[in-house]
């Protein structure tokens, strides 16, 4: 008998991460598991593979996606023990999935009909579960269906089936298998999932405690997230050289720094002072020598975020990269570190007096203290921007502005009370006063600088934090909660989050490479 060829008699199975490709394969297995129940939608499946692609399991073999399961991390005593699916899972987008919480949540598991009893539950349960230790998470939490309740509901309640199930009297396919994996059931969630008419929309809350956890020590002690951040209404003057302008701006990170600030935004076009030094030309060809300061400004504000110990929005720059000129928002974060964002909607004076383009992202930075978003000036009326900054986690909206009347000034106000009341977002504007006569187009000044919160009662009178003097040079201080804005999403007096309407209409952000 000849040596046999041992690979011939092997078969291929492996739990891997999901990917976009598998898009499919889930679909058709979500048929094959849930008949009569809506499968993913291509937007919800490759949101959960952008927003959290680790929580994403699948198990192939033999070549084929025969199981599959999605989760994501979640602050759990945010949305309490009682809670539906659509809620928790952000109706399967999860958007709301966060890196800072402490609890793996499950929003689904599934096993193709015909490759049960292969224990490839048992292979999810234990990926989710290491997925756990290596995140440092507390617990995983699953809202698990009971389908054999469906053919028991006419003689007995959900209540009892459950416990019928515990005690072996009966089989449920997905209860079983969950406490069979070292789950343990917390209690009954009644109308969790109502599309699932074979649990009657019941479901059952487990949980699976991480013994592997270890505590952070600050968490029992932080109960608030405190923040405090400095606006500069400031005056635009002539200056004689670089060096003036730098000293300037030095007195204001050096107050701000004594005041304790975490963060200082500066005002939209902070450097066109410099124009003051430039011979009178056309503005656009007077934009395009400003963006000759750029090293120079960069090597300023990196310098003084380290110095003074503050992360400074340094207000915004005119900067020419591959012959093309952008108003760039620039982050110098104290641990030296910088950020950029262009600015995305380009106003016609814009465009006709300088030539601006418009930048293509939208970036969220992540800082000591938190997520923030800088929108410049007039990307602050576009919604869209705001919530795509908070879909990636933005907390807190910087704005640096310029306008040169008041009517001008309120369209920038209004839409900035409008973005922190629709995000459930602090937004904080910083505008320049005083007029620069040698400087075409940007002549005159005028600002009301400040910082505003959602309307509600846990927040500021009239969601006006702090607010500067109109048309005054000054700095205004506030201390903010970041933790107060998380609650406040799940139980608020109006919940503008919660309550958007997918099934009628969607937000779709390009990204570069899509664009291309």
């Amino acid at each position: 008998m000849p040596e046999l060829d041992l690979k011939s008699f092997e078969r291929s199975i492996k739990v891997r991460p999901r990917t976009i490709q598998d898009y499919d394969d889930v679909v058709a297995l979500q048929h094959k598991c849930f008949p009569g129940m809506k499968p993913w939608t291509k937007e919800q499946f490759r949101s959960q593979q952008d927003v959290f692609p680790q929580g994403q399991i699948c198990i192939e073999y033999m070549g084929q996606v025969v199981a599959s399961s999605s989760s994501l991390v979640l602050d759990f005593d945010l949305y309490g023990e009682y809670h539906g699916w659509g809620d928790i899972s952000d109706s399967g987008y999860i958007r709301n999935h966060t890196r800072d919480g402490n609890t793996l949540y499950g929003i689904e598991i599934m096993v193709h009909p015909e490759f049960r009893g292969m224990k490839l539950a048992r292979r999810i349960y234990d990926a989710r579960k290491q997925l756990a230790r290596e995140l440092n998470l507390m617990r995983i939490v699953i809202g698990g269906r009971i389908p054999g309740y469906g053919e028991h509901s006419g003689t007995m309640s959900a209540r009892e089936y459950v416990q019928k199930v515990i005690e072996k009297a009966l089989l449920d396919p997905v209860l079983t298998t969950q406490l069979s994996n070292g789950f343990v059931l917390k209690r009954l969630l009644p109308n969790y999932l109502a599309s699932d008419t074979e649990s009657r929309g019941y479901a059952t809350l487990l949980e699976w405690t991480n013994l592997d956890y270890v505590p952070n020590p600050m968490e029992s002690v932080v109960l608030v997230a405190r923040v405090r951040i400095c606006a500069v209404q400031y005056q635009m003057r002539e200056v004689k050289s670089f060096e003036e302008f730098g000293r300037q701006c030095e007195y204001f990170v050096d107050v701000a720094s004594d005041y304790k600030c975490d963060f200082l935004l500066f005002p939209e076009m902070l450097t066109t002072q410099l124009l003051t030094l430039v011979n009178p030309e056309r503005p656009g060809v007077a934009m395009r020598k400003l963006s000759e300061y750029t090293p120079q400004y960069l090597n300023l504000f990196s310098k003084l975020a380290v110095k003074y110990n503050i992360n400074i929005i340094g207000g915004s720059h005119f900067t020419l990269e591959n012959e093309r000129l952008y108003n760039i928002a620039y982050l110098f974060r104290r641990d030296g570190t910088l950020g950029k964002q262009y600015k995305l909607h380009i106003t016609r004076d814009e465009r006709h007096w300088w030539g601006l383009q418009g930048g293509d992202s939208v970036e969220v930075f992540d800082t000591d203290r938190g997520k923030i978003s800088i929108q410049v000036s007039h990307d602050i009326t576009f919604p869209e921007v705001s919530r795509i900054a908070v879909e990636k986690g933005a907390q807190i909206f910087f704005v640096p502005f310029s306008s040169d009347d008041r009517p001008s000034y309120l369209r920038i106000r209004y839409c900035a009370q409008a973005r922190a009341v629709e995000n459930n977002a602090y937004v904080v504007l910083s505008g320049s006063v005083g007029n620069l006569p040698s400087v075409e187009n940007l002549d005159i000044h005028y600002a009301q600088s400040g910082i505003y919160t959602p309307s509600d009662i846990p927040f500021e009178r009239d969601a006006i934090a702090a607010e500067c003097t109109p048309n005054t040079e000054m700095l205004v201080f506030e201390d903010i909660d970041l933790e107060q804005t998380k609650p406040h999403r799940k139980s608020g007096g109006v919940l503008d989050w919660q309550d958007r309407r997918h099934d009628l209409y969607e937000l779709r952000y390009f990204r570069k490479e899509e664009k291309k």
